[in-house]
């Protein structure tokens, strides 16, 4: 018998005993060694997703590990292979995958949402949703390639370039990521966030970060001599956060909405007419994104090490998803799966 991380009732966690089971045609069984705890997981523990997950759920999808065994046609893969996971499944029928847009499809399993993920001692996955670490980097640090992979194709998606001006509103784990992502690209860039602990974060990277409660306006116009911002990210979720990127944004900028916001907002559409600005959606990630993550993390343009303020084992999970519930000092925290597995960073 192996253990689970569920998800039970809102704002309730158990550890659950589960029955392991030999991988199926094109499946292979992982070890997950190292699970990261993101933002739609706490949406999900606070029971904001309960007519999309079925319950009792098993978590996680932020996920680095090792295969254990292959089913048959599960080509290419071996035992002990170091691995992450791209945790989607499409239909490959709908308008949306015939466009070639797999990462948007109609009818989407995303893994450790609409199926049972990562949080557990051995996982059954398509050997099709992985890719592969190279053996420098540790599985610590390689499981923040799923996020690095949405800032990836957040800034891809933003087409931010080299020499362009950057505002990054939410300074959490992703807008971090998608500021040094954006930085790789050789853009200028300054975050926006409330909260202390996170903007030292930021400033300990290289990153400039400014309170979310002064002029943020009047520091772009003086950064970037009254043009304003050529693209702004949208990250923390929140009505001001909105108000705030579009605010930032000069003659023809773009917004990137990153965030998930569970509700409609208002938003200055005049100032969109009235500048010709453009806003576009970011959702997920295509295996390219994926790929490119591993590379920055494993060179060190991520430094992954740098955002990890925890690792707690599957037993500490519940109590880790209070604690961030609460607020605090964190930024990312990781769950050990395995107690003998190596690499950790603290």
């Amino acid at each position: 018998m192996t253990l689970a991380v569920r998800y039970t009732a809102p704002r309730t966690l158990d550890l659950a005993p589960t029955g392991t089971v030999a991988p199926g045609p094109g499946e292979v069984e992982l070890a997950p060694a190292y699970v990261g705890i993101c933002g739609t997981d706490l949406h999900i523990y606070h029971g904001d997703m309960d007519q999309r997950v079925h319950r009792p759920a098993v978590l996680g999808h932020e996920v680095s590990g090792r295969v254990v065994r292959t089913g048959p046609e599960a080509e290419g893969w071996k035992p002990g292979d170091a691995v992450t996971v791209m945790p989607l499944r499409w239909d490959g029928r709908c308008p949306a995958c015939r466009a070639g847009h797999h990462h948007i499809c109609r009818r989407l399993d995303f893994i450790g949402i609409d199926s049972p993920g990562a949080m557990q001692q051995r996982w059954i996955v398509p050997a099709s949703t992985l890719v592969r670490l190279p053996a420098s980097l540790a599985l610590d640090r390689a499981a923040l390639v799923e996020p690095t992979a949405v800032a990836v194709h957040d800034v891809r998606r933003a087409a931010v370039g080299a020499g362009e001006t950057v505002v990054v509103v939410g300074g959490g784990p992703v807008g971090v990521l998608i500021a040094l992502v954006a930085r790789a690209a050789g853009a200028d860039v300054r975050i926006v966030e409330v909260s202390p602990h996170r903007r030292r974060i930021a400033d300990g990277l290289g990153l400039t970060s400014w309170d979310a409660a002064d002029d943020v306006p009047e520091r772009v116009r003086r950064w970037t001599a009254h043009a304003g911002a050529d693209v702004a990210f949208e990250v923390s979720g929140a009505a001001g956060g909105v108000a705030t990127a579009v605010d930032a944004l000069g003659v023809r900028g773009r917004l990137c909405m990153v965030a998930i916001h569970p509700r409609p907002r208002e938003i200055d559409l005049h100032r969109f007419f009235w500048r010709e600005l453009t806003l576009v959606g970011a959702r997920l990630y295509d295996r390219s994104d994926f790929e490119r993550a591993v590379g920055l993390v494993a060179d060190g343009t991520v430094p992954a090490d740098r955002l990890i303020s925890q690792v707690v084992t599957l037993r500490q999970a519940p109590a880790a998803f209070e604690a961030l519930e609460s607020g605090g000092d964190v930024m990312k925290i990781l769950v050990r799966c395995e107690d003998d597995v190596q690499g950790a960073a603290l």
